[in-house]
């Protein structure tokens, strides 16, 4: 069957839009070029802890999240409007109770009718509340909650399929479906949020800052963190400041 483009002509964009507030779970936003939100569903207003949408339009992330936290999410916008995707990246961000906890985000450039670039939008949601919809809960939680306890130290994926109870296959095939992640990769983001959080609150030397967020090597942690940060940790320190 062909799509029927003269019905989806006739469609406002907005009616679209606004069925992402019922999502309670789904954080849903839209940006400009210069990083303000122009657009957020009901469940992003509540997330930031403000009455209405006219509080969230014309702000940016440095409003509502800790500045080192904001500037990679400005970052990211930065490379969502070069033609970029972000997909499934898992990050840290403030609850509504205003406690950290971990996000699973997934961004995308927004384009006009002539197919430039205008801005960009996304789609957030809660970690372990997206764990908890989901079956299995405890093979995907409880190792989850092990490495969260544990990421300082060193992590073998049979420890954590130990923990769950269940085969290294299968652990690894929950990670992949619940998480889009392998356990590695889950373990080796976490460590890195841990890293950077520690790069701008603390000055302590980077090599220790490795040492403390669970990375014995320091120029494997140097390598995962400009793959993931898009700089060296010597550079978003210097940045930063």
């Amino acid at each position: 069957m062909s799509v029927d483009r003269t019905l989806l002509e006739q469609i406002e964009t907005l009616q679209l839009i606004k069925m992402f507030d019922l999502l309670p779970d789904t954080l849903f936003w839209i940006k400009n070029e210069k990083h303000q939100f122009i657009y957020a569903n009901k469940a992003f207003v509540e997330h930031q802890r403000v009455k209405s949408i006219e509080q969230v339009v014309g702000k940016t992330d440095y409003h509502f999240a800790p500045a080192h936290i904001a500037k990679q999410f400005i970052r990211d916008d930065e490379k969502i409007l070069a033609g970029e995707r972000v997909t499934e990246r898992l990050e840290m961000n403030m609850n509504v109770g205003g406690h950290i906890a971990w996000y699973s985000t997934t961004k995308r450039p927004l384009y006009n009718n002539q197919g430039k670039i205008i801005g960009s939008y996304g789609i957030t949601r809660h970690l372990e509340k997206q764990a908890m919809a989901l079956t299995g809960l405890e093979a995907v939680k409880v190792p989850v909650d092990y490495i969260k306890e544990h990421f300082d130290q060193p992590l073998t994926i049979e420890t954590l399929a130990q923990v769950a109870h269940l085969s290294v296959s299968a652990l690894e095939r929950r990670f992949k479906k619940y998480l889009k992640k392998t356990p590695k990769q889950f373990i080796n983001d976490l460590r890195l949020e841990q890293a950077r959080r520690l790069l701008v609150e603390t000055t302590t030397p980077i090599a220790e800052v490795a040492e403390k967020a669970g990375f014995s090597d320091h120029s494997y942690f140097s390598k995962k963190f400009k793959q993931l940060f898009g700089e060296l940790p010597s550079q978003f320190r210097d940045n930063y400041q």
